[in-house]
């Protein structure tokens, strides 16, 4: 604008392209929506909008809504793989417990059983007898 109050008449090399948040949107269709005719226009003008891109908001808010209620209710479905594979992976973790345990047992019983053997032959030549 010049200082006199009239706006400058030179075009801007490169048109910008305005974008509006889903949120924007929602508030200019619902003002359009309670308008009426005559003031439609005001909401348009003041905006700086046609009424095309007012049927484009309609429509993307319809298919929005659509596929919103056509989505089942509650969590979705877990895939059968996943399921498995969480089945398995705890299964997995519980037999490499029973396996450590094994092992455990299986190396207290080797040293059980050469301690039982170094008693038995230990016994034999304890000294307490005497030898011929």
């Amino acid at each position: 604008m010049s200082s006199l109050g009239v706006p400058d008449p030179e075009v801007p090399a490169k048109a910008r392209t305005r974008r509006w948040s889903a949120a924007e949107k929602a508030r200019i269709l619902a003002e359009y929506e309670n308008l009426g005719k005559a003031d439609k226009g005001a909401l348009l003008r003041r905006e700086g909008i046609y009424t095309s891109l007012i049927a484009a908001w309609r429509a993307q808010r319809d298919q929005g809504a659509r596929a919103a209620l056509a989505r089942p209710a509650g969590r979705p479905p877990t895939d059968l793989k996943d399921k498995e594979l969480t089945r398995l992976r705890a299964r997995v973790d519980h037999l490499e417990g029973e396996l450590g345990r094994a092992r455990k047992v299986i190396d207290i019983q080797g040293k059980l059983s050469s301690l039982l053997g170094e008693l038995a032959t230990g016994s034999q030549h304890s000294g307490s007898e005497p030898t011929p």
